[in-house]
C-alpha cells in the first residue's frame, strides 16, 4: 500500500477516506483531514481512519512517523467531526482532544474533552475561530505555522479552487439575504488574517490563496448541495 497522505506544503499533510454515515449524493462522501507538523507539535485536525485496514494501517505508519518526537493533539473543528479522534489520541500517548462542546457526547470518555476559548492559544499556537450570526457551534481554526484556516462545514470547496458558503436548506430569497446580511459579514475578521491557505473538509484544500479565496466566499452567494 503506498503513500494516501499528501504533504501539501512542508509539514502540512491531507488525506481523504471515504465518510462511514454519509448517504445522499457523491459531494461529502469523501472527507477530509489534516496533519499539522510545527517544530515539537503535531495538530490532527478532524482525523478519520479509512474503513480499509491496509489503506488504515499506511496512513498510521505516515502518522507514527510524524508523531515520533513529538506532542500530538486532535482538533475537531464541529461535533460531527469526532471521527477517529479518541482511537488516535490514545494511541499517541493519551493525546489532548480539543473542540467544541458539541463533542463531548460524541466521545467514550467526554472528560478527555477540552474545549477551547476565543482569543487563546494552544498547542502550535492554534486558536479558534467564530463565524456566523447568531454564532454557529462550529469553531474554525486557525493554524498560524502555516498561515492557514481549517473550516468543518461553514465552508466548503464546492470545486477546486472555488469557497464557498454551504447552505443548510436550498437556497432561495430568504437563504440568500440571510447569508449575505448575516454570516458573510462574519468572515471579515478572517479575511483580515491573511491565510495563505484555507483548508476545507469537504472538497479539495485552497493552496497558496486563501485570503483571495475568503474575499470571494463572502461576496458570491451561499452554495446548496444534498443528494
Amino acid at each position: 500500500m503506498g503513500e494516501i497522505a499528501e504533504e501539501l506544503v512542508p509539514g502540512l499533510w491531507y488525506w481523504t477516506t471515504r465518510h462511514p454515515e454519509w448517504h445522499p449524493g457523491e459531494f461529502g462522501a469523501e472527507v477530509g483531514a489534516y496533519a499539522v507538523a510545527d517544530g515539537d507539535d503535531l495538530i490532527l485536525v478532524d482525523p478519520l481512519l479509512p474503513h480499509d485496514a491496509a489503506e488504515a494501517d499506511a496512513l498510521l505508519t505516515r502518522l507514527d512517523a510524524l508523531a515520533d518526537g513529538r506532542q500530538v493533539t486532535v482538533a475537531i473543528t464541529i461535533g460531527y467531526h469526532v471521527r477517529s479522534s479518541e482511537a488516535l489520541a490514545t494511541r499517541y500517548r493519551h493525546a489532548e482532544i480539543r473542540g467544541p462542546k458539541q463533542c463531548a457526547s460524541r466521545l467514550e470518555d467526554p472528560s478527555r474533552l477540552t474545549v477551547p476559548v476565543l482569543g487563546e492559544a494552544g498547542p502550535a499556537g492554534i486558536s479558534v475561530l467564530h463565524v456566523g450570526k447568531p454564532r454557529r457551534a462550529e469553531l474554525p481554526l486557525w493554524l498560524p505555522s502555516h498561515r492557514a484556516i481549517v473550516f468543518g462545514d461553514a465552508l466548503v470547496t464546492a470545486a477546486p479552487g472555488e469557497l464557498r458558503m454551504w447552505a443548510h436548506d436550498p437556497v432561495d430569497a430568504k437563504v440568500e439575504a440571510f447569508y449575505r446580511d448575516q454570516f458573510a459579514p462574519t468572515l471579515a475578521p478572517l479575511v483580515a488574517l491573511g491565510a495563505e491557505h484555507v483548508l476545507t473538509t469537504h472538497g479539495p484544500p485552497i493552496i497558496g490563496n486563501g485570503t483571495a479565496a475568503l474575499k470571494s466566499c463572502a461576496a458570491a452567494a451561499p452554495w446548496y448541495h444534498r443528494g
